[in-house]
């Protein structure tokens, strides 16, 4: 995962988890009883890493700030790519995930099929690096 601290301007907020009601009531006790770091721990094992993110491409729940209203509480938790948003008002507790855009992301290059004859063996030095025919 890229490091948090290199976020910008062209990075979003992906939805990790939303809750409401009971659900939220629930989290939102925890807050109050052992704070906001708690409901982290708790929260963050439900990001399933890139399942979550595909998740929340596909259904739009992809944010260009953290998205907070008047009676919201937002705290970003220290040195992680993640941010709490709640409201006792209106009962919900919601969990994002910082995310480089696309353009961000640097694209891997694929490891040659083992079958690929053309493909030259892994080598840790270039010198080393022969195709044989």
């Amino acid at each position: 995962m890229p490091e948090y601290e290199s976020k910008s301007r062209t990075s979003r907020w992906i939805s990790v988890v939303f809750l409401q009601g009971a659900e939220a009531d629930a989290v939102l006790g925890l807050i109050d009883r052992s704070g906001a770091s708690a409901a982290f721990d708790y929260l963050q094992p439900r990001d399933l890493g890139k399942a979550t993110t595909d998740a929340a491409l596909e259904n739009g729940y992809v944010y260009d700030r953290i998205p907070a209203g008047r009676t919201d509480h937002t705290i970003e938790h220290d040195g992680s790519p993640y941010a709490l948003t709640y409201s006792r008002t209106y009962r919900y507790v919601s969990l994002l995930r910082w995310h480089p855009l696309e353009s961000e992301v640097q694209p891997t290059r694929p490891a040659p099929r083992r079958d690929d004859i053309w493909a030259a063996p892994r080598s840790t030095r270039q010198t080393e690096r022969t195709v044989t025919l």
